[in-house]
């Protein structure tokens, strides 16, 4: 694996420490449900809750099978289910083991309580990779990979968000802890919008212990800290990054933000005192890869 290496970041008020590295489209109108079908609900336990959402509408459920998601179970009409767009799809998935089922819409009504456009499918749990497996796969895409990695963020709404940008922007993965975070479901899809099947996400234990496996292979840890942070605009992000964004309400533990070499933050001059999370990863993010930009524009032109 190559080396990484990590320009010095030009603020005089904070020493980071050194570490040791051994090895240097339009958001779909369809809906996406939360809800159960009756026959899933009888014979599942509390636990499994989440390992049974539905994703109903035309876009939702093709972005899927384009993804090659797993799915347990697809309902669909029978216009639908010769319909060119589905055909061939669908056919797939029935040869790696989904059911499906051809109904009519009144049992597609009874199934969604939505606007499910002819179709619905029950997906299967989502399959995180590990920690290992997401740095060694974005090591060979590049030498300064960009991880996300989220502290407490419980909205699914935010996450999806963050997922979205992150993956527009070219990021090499996301982080996610057990505890004290939402998982990928249903509604996180949606709002990711067609992002996720190809963008990978990692679930770790715990998330302070990713922190120390992270430097220990290089990355630089930056922490996302409102009003105690360093001005945005004026840190050199450069080489392997760990950005590391907390809730809005509740921000980094103070344990993760000791993890962080350094807190960055927004500076905002208006009256509202903090901004949604996923809209400050976004903005941290954009600058990140501005610079980025900047930097391969300049060494174009250099040696042109």
């Amino acid at each position: 694996m190559s080396d990484f290496k990590k320009k010095p970041v030009p603020n005089k008020n904070i020493k980071p420490k050194p570490h040791f590295s051994s090895q240097k489209p339009q958001q779909p109108k369809a809906r996406l449900s939360l809800s159960k079908p009756d026959s899933i609900n009888e014979n599942n336990s509390e636990n499994e809750e989440e390992e049974v959402e539905l994703v109903y509408g035309r876009h939702p459920v093709l972005t899927l099978l384009n993804g090659h998601r797993q799915l347990n179970r697809i309902w669909i009409t029978h216009q639908l289910r010769y319909d060119p767009r589905f055909m061939s799809l669908v056919s797939a998935a029935k040869s790696n083991g989904t059911v499906i089922d051809e109904v009519g819409v009144g049992l597609l009504d009874k199934i969604t309580k939505g606007n499910h456009q002819g179709v619905a499918a029950q997906i299967s749990p989502y399959e995180y990779l590990e920690l290992d497996d997401l740095i060694i796969q974005a090591k060979q895409k590049t030498n300064t990979p960009v991880f996300i990695l989220t502290d407490g963020i419980t909205d699914p709404h935010n996450l999806g968000a963050i997922i979205r940008t992150a993956e527009a922007l070219g990021t090499q993965g996301l982080i996610l802890p057990q505890r004290r975070s939402v998982s990928i479901n249903s509604t996180v899809m949606k709002v990711a919008a067609g992002s996720l099947p190809s963008y990978p996400v990692a679930r770790v234990v715990n998330l302070n212990r990713a922190l120390d496996k992270l430097k220990e292979e290089g990355f630089w840890l930056y922490g996302t800290a409102p009003n105690t942070g360093n001005a945005l605009h004026k840190v050199d992000f450069q080489g392997a990054i760990g950005l590391v964004v907390g809730s809005e309400g509740e921000g980094l533990s103070l344990l993760t933000q000791k993890k962080c070499d350094m807190l960055v933050e927004i500076p905002l001059i208006g009256k509202t005192p903090s901004l949604n999370a996923s809209v400050a990863t976004a903005i941290t993010l954009y600058e990140v890869y501005r610079q980025r930009w900047l930097t391969q524009s300049n060494q174009h032109y250099i040696t042109s």
